[in-house]
């Protein structure tokens, strides 16, 4: 077993690449082939986006290699040589991770077709997947500390999403007048009902199908997705929320790389967008932004990361050696 510290995801600098590494991640594709590395949830989006692109001028003839899982293992393992033109995480700091080690341009969000979304594809905020009827009469936040309460949420060592969960939940407490010693124990008192830590959102919510937990801490997109299969569950919307953005960029393999820089800005690009929209994410595109104010619910409180601090200050407060959330995980026994 290993300690919970999340250094991992600190998104510290790493150290410089071997040449052969380096080498092996440059001559991974040609010009038709865009190899797409991305965290869990947006697998079924990209099945939707590459068939969509495969249908304009520029996608004629162009093939798709893809890896999806928890967003920064997928980091570290194109980091340690997997091949990647696009890659889209749940997470700044995992991007980071790139951005260091060299294979990321440090002005990766304010390339010409991008600059004005920042480099941020999609947007979410988190959801409370309860069974169906909602037999614990969960409606907010507070009620995740009500008797019986069994937590499902994925791993924060591995999962964007598992900190973008944890973050709603410290936030919702500030939200609420209370001071950061009661969002801390609000925290912690959380951790101690989570009942599971799979490695990823998607694994998350594949184990509460199938009967693991009774609560279940989600992406909007992902929540939304299942209900939509039929999947027999019910969506809580708290009042008070954390706007997740998920950054998108292309390596140094994928500027050189004319399919794989038409397929990112596609995915910027209106038609892009929509397909997004379609999957249950909220565009960042402005012009769509009349259809998500229809679309979707709107909290009575909707933070972002950089009323929070900015990931700089969030990182080590919350995700350090010694933050918020490496502490109530410890304390709490996750130590693998």
């Amino acid at each position: 077993m290993k300690k919970v510290t999340l250094k991992r995801i600190a998104g510290i600098a790493v150290a410089l690449l071997p040449i052969t590494l380096l080498a092996t991640n440059s001559e991974a594709a040609t010009p038709k082939t865009v190899n797409v590395v991305g965290y869990s949830i947006v697998s079924n989006a990209y099945t939707a986006l590459e068939s969509a692109f495969s249908h304009t001028s520029a996608g004629q003839g162009v093939t798709f290699t893809n890896s999806f899982g928890a967003s920064t293992t997928q980091a570290e393992d194109v980091v340690a040589g997997q091949p990647a033109d696009v890659v889209n995480f749940s997470a700044n700091p995992d991007l980071a991770l790139l951005i260091n080690a060299g294979l990321v341009s440090r002005k990766w969000a304010s390339e010409k077709a991008v600059k004005a979304q920042k480099g941020i594809v999609t947007d979410s905020v988190v959801v409370i997947v309860v069974r169906p009827g909602n037999p614990l009469g969960i409606t907010s936040w507070n009620d995740l500390v009500k008797p019986g309460v069994k937590i499902v949420t994925p791993d924060p060592i591995s999962s964007g999403s598992a900190r973008w969960n944890m973050l709603a939940v410290y936030e919702s407490e500030i939200d609420q007048g209370l001071g950061a010693m009661s969002a801390t124990t609000f925290v912690d008192d959380v951790i101690r009902r989570t009942v599971s830590e799979p490695s990823s959102g998607s694994k998350a919510l594949s184990a509460f199908i199938a009967g693991t937990g009774n609560v279940l801490l989600a992406y909007e997109s992902d929540a939304e997705n299942a209900l939509a299969s039929g999947q027999k569950i019910q969506i809580v919307q708290p009042a008070q929320n954390l706007l997740i953005q998920n950054p998108a960029a292309l390596t140094t393999t994928g500027t050189s790389n004319p399919s794989a820089v038409a397929f990112y800005d596609f995915l910027f690009s209106k038609a892009g967008q929509t397909i997004w929209l379609a999957q249950h994410f909220r565009p960042t595109l402005s012009s769509l932004g009349a259809v998500s104010k229809t679309t979707f619910y709107a909290p009575a409180k909707l933070n972002t990361i950089t009323e929070l601090g900015g990931w700089a200050t969030v990182t080590p407060k919350f995700f350090g050696p010694t933050g918020i959330i490496t502490r109530a995980e410890n304390a709490n026994g996750y130590t693998s």
